[in-house]
């Protein structure tokens, strides 16, 4: 039988099958089994659906969001980078009003109240259609250094417990496309352990003195003062010229483990987050890129630290094979350095001044801007340029 013809016998037994009794029911079940071949539950709901043939009722609670609402969710979502849900949810009532406040967003008290109330599984749910992932393979160049990896001490990822801000790990990015052959720029990422802080500086090459030097600009913008600095075992960051700045500076210099990742665990989120998320892994060798990369580093320096919450892992427990963490509150990295109480007070008027300028939505556009432009600059994959002052 055909669906039509299916349709027409349903609606011609229905109201004998609603008057019929019990027997009388089942009779009718059977007899409508031999003749459409349908099975006894599906019968069931078609029977006993209206007679306009409108489908049933969507069972469970009725949905408490409207359009509206999940327009305005998805708004704010994108404003932030599209965060999930966990980090995005205590973070709402702060954009809310940022957004408002610079005209990007102007919401009736009702739909706002709607954004507000949402829990985190409802965001994951309204934003579930918006979602996309992507991602390609990285390229490995760190290359070990032997040279006073006696004299730099081991540190661990269960030794580090540092509560103050100031203590920094460190990573090299390449940006070499599918090809190590050749020049081609890196990003140095740094990540305060305490506070989430990022900051990333474009390094013409790998070269000691050049990520030296790197490092040194970048300790001159931190809102804090450089106390501890943690790296892998590359040759970039284990040599006599980093190890004598430290020395000179009072910072204590420690590196993780050989092969030992997760030693180095916040440094290399953030090279995914920060760096590769955004940049890709495309090649890169000119000056006009590293000056262009730079640019973009400034505007995520700003939209990652002021607008960016991030949790941090509190404790967790084994059960069998199965690993319970817990999680503190989403806060931003410029929050928990504010909570941290170790600004003095006229880097915390600048700071509060540079967050009241913000502009989420106009910074993302800048950044956006900023990639385009960069990623004009893309050499071909696998070719290398020649250098020229390297």
């Amino acid at each position: 039988m055909t669906r039509a013809s299916v349709r027409e016998y349903i609606s011609a037994v229905r109201e004998r099958y609603r008057r019929a009794d019990r027997r009388g029911k089942g009779n009718i079940l059977d007899e409508a089994m031999q003749v459409t071949g349908y099975h006894r539950k599906s019968l069931l709901r078609l029977l006993r659906r209206r007679e306009s043939g409108g489908a049933p009722r969507r069972p469970g609670r009725p949905r408490r969001y409207g359009p509206a609402a999940v327009e305005a969710l998805r708004t704010v979502w994108e404003a932030t980078d599209r965060l999930c849900s966990r980090r995005l949810h205590p973070f709402l009532p702060e954009v809310l009003g940022i957004l408002q406040r610079h005209g990007e967003q102007e919401l009736p008290a009702e739909t706002q109240a709607q954004v507000l109330r949402m829990s985190p599984a409802t965001i994951d749910r309204r934003l579930r259609p918006y979602r996309s992932r992507e991602g390609r393979r990285r390229c490995g160049t760190t290359k070990p250094g032997s040279l006073l990896k006696s004299a730099i001490p081991i540190r661990t990822f269960a030794d580090w417990d540092e509560t103050g801000p100031g203590f920094l790990e460190v990573d090299l990015v390449a940006h070499c496309g599918e090809s190590t052959e050749g020049f081609y720029l890196h990003t140095l990422t740094a990540v305060d352990v305490a506070t989430g802080w990022v900051d990333c500086q474009g390094v013409w090459g790998k070269g000691q003195e050049r990520v030296g030097s790197a490092i040194h600009h970048l300790s001159q913008r931190l809102p804090f003062p450089l106390r501890g600095l943690d790296s892998d075992n590359g040759s970039e960051f284990i040599n006599q010229g980093l190890y004598d700045y430290c020395q000179r500076h009072k910072i204590t210099f420690t590196r993780s483990r050989p092969y030992k990742k997760n030693d180095s665990a916040h440094v290399e989120q953030k090279n995914w987050s920060a760096v590769r998320r955004l940049v890709g892994y495309d090649r890169y060798s000119s000056k006009e890129a590293l000056e262009r990369l730079n640019r973009l580093y400034e505007l995520v320096r700003l939209y990652g630290n002021f607008l960016q919450p991030v949790m941090k892992l509190q404790h967790k427990t084994r059960h069998g094979a199965r690993v319970h963490k817990v999680y503190d509150r989403a806060q931003t990295p410029y929050q928990r350095l504010l909570a941290a109480k170790a600004l003095s007070v006229p880097k915390q008027k600048e700071l509060a001044a540079t967050y009241a300028r913000l502009n989420p939505v106009a910074l993302l556009r800048q950044i956006n801007q900023s990639l385009e432009q960069l990623w004009a600059l893309a050499d071909p994959q696998g070719r290398a340029r020649p250098s020229d002052g390297r």
